[in-house]
This record gives C-alpha cells, sequence and structure tokens, in this order.
C-alpha cells in the first residue's frame, strides 16, 4: 500500500520523536556505548551499532534495562539514567531535524490537521527534542510511553493519542523509523509510513508499514500526499469501502 486515499478526509497525522523528527540514533549510542564501557559490559568490548540497533533502539525503558543488566532491573534503569544525562547533553549540542521536516510540518499546518508526538523517549528527552527542532507550539499532544498502560509495539501509546485528540484511526496516519514503533501503529490499525533514517530496510518492513521513505523529501512521500489533495479523493474512499 503506497497509497492513503483512503483516509480521506484526513484529520490527523502521528510522529514518534527519536530518529523520526531527529536523527537522533547516533547520539543514543554513543551515549549508550559510554554507559556500557563503564560497566564492562560486552566483556569491555564497545556495543556495535548493529547490536545497538537489533538490541536497543525504538524499546522501552524497561526492555532496554533488562538487556544491559538481565534480571536486575533497578541496575538496568539507573545505568539508563545516567545515559539520558549524556545523552541530553550530546542533543544540546548536535541536535539536527530528519532532512524535509519543515517542509512536512509546513504541509501539515497548511491543511489544519491535528497532530501528535508519540514516544517511548522520557518526557524531559521528548521535551527536549521537540524544543530543539523548535516544534514546541507544533504539536497538540506529547504521549510518552512509559505514561500508558504499555508502551510500544503496543497500540497503546497510538490508541491514546487519538483518544486526546478525538481523532479516528480511520482518518490519520503516523510517520516511525524503528520496528517497534511500526508495529504499535500498525496494531493501533492505522497505516504506518516507515522512514529509513538509521534502522535496515528489511527489519522495517517485517513490521508491515504501508511504505518506506529515505527522509521528508522523498518523491514517494509527496505523491501519496498530493492524492490526498485531489478533489474526490474522499469519494474514492467511498467507493474503496462499498466496492
Amino acid at each position: 500500500m503506497s497509497s492513503l486515499t483512503g483516509l480521506a478526509p484526513l484529520e490527523a497525522v502521528l510522529f514518534d520523536v527519536d530518529g523520526t523528527l531527529c536523527d537522533s540514533d547516533p547520539l543514543h549510542y554513543d551515549a549508550l556505548r559510554e554507559m556500557l564501557l563503564k560497566i564492562g559490559f560486552n566483556g569491555g568490548v564497545p556495543i556495535t551499532e548493529e547490536f545497538f540497533i537489533e538490541n536497543f533502539s525504538g524499546k522501552n525503558n524497561v526492555d532496554t534495562a533488562l538487556v544491559a543488566f538481565p534480571g536486575d532491573l533497578e541496575k538496568g534503569l539507573k545505568l539508563l539514567e545516567d545515559k539520558e544525562v549524556t545523552f541530553r547533553r550530546l542533543a544540546e549540542e548536535k541536535l539536527k531535524p530528519v532532512k524535509g521536516l519543515d517542509k512536512l510540518t509546513s504541509w501539515v499546518e497548511n491543511h489544519g490537521l491535528k497532530r501528535a508526538a508519540v514516544t517511548n523517549s522520557s518526557r524531559v528527552n521528548a521535551e527536549l527534542m521537540i524544543s530543539k527542532l523548535g516544534l514546541s507550539d507544533f504539536f497538540d499532544v506529547l504521549i510518552i510511553g512509559d505514561e500508558c498502560e504499555r508502551g510500544k509495539p503496543y497500540p497503546d501509546p497510538y490508541l491514546k493519542a487519538l483518544e486526546v485528540l478525538k481523532a479516528s484511526k480511520d482518518h490519520a496516519f503516523v510517520f516511525e523509523d524503528s520496528f517497534s514503533g511500526i508495529t504499535a501503529g500498525v496494531a493501533a490499525e492505522m497505516p504506518v509510513i516507515g522512514i529509513a533514517t538509521r534502522n535496515p530496510e528489511d527489519l522495517l518492513m517485517k513490521a508491515k508499514p504501508a511504505f518506506l521513505i529515505k527522509d521528508y523529501e522523498d518523491p514517494k512521500l509527496w505523491a501519496a500526499l498530493e492524492e490526498l489533495d485531489k478533489p474526490g479523493a474522499d469519494k474514492l474512499e467511498f467507493l474503496d469501502k462499498n466496492i
């Protein structure tokens, strides 16, 4: 599925934060690698980016903590607290938006759509990243996975965002960059546009996104958005549902 016409009239767009609004994974990787070296994880051998992507990227804090300290959640969570301090220092200096983000946010604003940021990051991290990107006034709501009954890959954070926005899953879609995030959006019964900023495309496709894009300047994205803008897109949706 590369068409979004079935969503017309579009009501809302939901965004992950890490790796979706900004290319933050390299900063998380650097911060975590530094912390893991201090505790002698992996026999003192630095983790690779591939190991980081497979075991840490997009996961909630509990799952991440248990990778670092299997069987000792308390120690794992303390490690993550220290890691997040390092990450925020790096983010203050180096955080950059995904290419074309300004163009997309302008499109969303110009169409008067509702919008939410939905993330497994901590609230302090998410607010920092959103602020650094100049998007504090852009989002109607920020949903944090750890503040829901279940975080991603479960659909709860996206379902909560729809509830707060008073938007229908039938007229909304999601941007995500991780396997767990795409899985969550799909489980919430929305089309998910996957962004291959860092995670391998073959891994992302296993989560069944509607389609993948490289960044927000990808022609595939704008072709899909232009279809939504065509007169009669909502009539096409009605026909599709009644054929």
